[in-house]
């Protein structure tokens, strides 16, 4: 049977808003922000915190390629299921999906959780993926026609037209999100990962934009292509209090 396949994603928060609102989040209490700069206060300063999580993309390098495989290549399949586990994470096994399944993984794990909409397709979606094991929960998002529909209408909002897709070749780009989740620890979440990534304890007073969860979170990444002369093309939403 074919791969199912989506249509890329832009990473802007217009488009994640419609996403996660249709999906189920009262936007009225989270929603997602640009992010300008990480280290300039003026910029830092129109995003409201705490921040939740960030959505970032990254750039597909050899630099990138080469630093994953070497921390996945002696990882087992991840086992985790149920409520126990501090983050319900899901395996990518629909292509061009790494956006959506992104922002699922910054709604479910975060406090924006408590905000989730009764009988909503995340509410859903959580309910029936969060007792089983890597591969079935995979199938939960796979199988489930509103959260493709939600998708597709979501990425009908770009500012560029979407091209029809036709593989899953990646496009020199990969959504990772970055979460401060129930247990405090800030958690690296890739779908086309082994597993979730614990990046350690985060303080109380400490989200996911403070110096100590950049360090360990977007910044290493950065630092890592840096050190190569790679492709520092990174770009960032967070996911914060509504204004509104």
């Amino acid at each position: 049977m074919p791969k199912k396949l989506f249509t890329v994603l832009e990473n802007n928060p217009e488009v994640m808003n419609h996403l996660a609102r249709d999906l189920g989040l009262d936007t009225t209490a989270f929603s997602f922000y640009d992010v300008y700069s990480l280290t300039d206060p003026d910029m830092l300063a129109f995003i409201p915190r705490p921040v939740l999580a960030l959505l970032v993309i990254i750039p597909l390098t050899p630099t990138w390629y080469e630093a994953r495989t070497a921390e996945d290549k002696d990882k087992p399949e991840y086992a985790g299921k149920g409520a126990a586990e501090p983050v319900i994470w899901f395996k990518q096994t629909i292509g061009n999906a790494c956006g959506s399944i992104g922002l699922v993984h910054c709604l479910l794990n975060s406090e924006a959780s408590k905000h989730i909409r009764p009988s909503s397709v995340l509410e859903k979606i959580r309910d029936d993926a969060l007792p089983k094991a890597i591969w079935e929960r995979a199938k939960v998002l796979e199988d489930s026609n509103a959260f493709e529909k939600a998708h597709a209408d979501a990425a009908k909002l770009g500012d560029t037209a979407s091209p029809t897709p036709f593989s899953d070749e990646h496009t020199g780009q990969h959504f990772v999100a970055f979460v401060k989740a129930k247990d405090g620890h800030l958690w690296e979440l890739e779908g086309a990962r082994k597993g979730p990534l614990d990046r350690g304890a985060l303080k109380d007073d400490e989200d996911v934009l403070s110096p100590a969860a950049l360090e360990r979170g977007i910044g290493r990444l950065m630092t890592i292509e840096s050190e190569k002369g790679g492709d520092l093309r990174f770009s960032a939403i967070a996911l914060a209090p509504s204004l509104d």
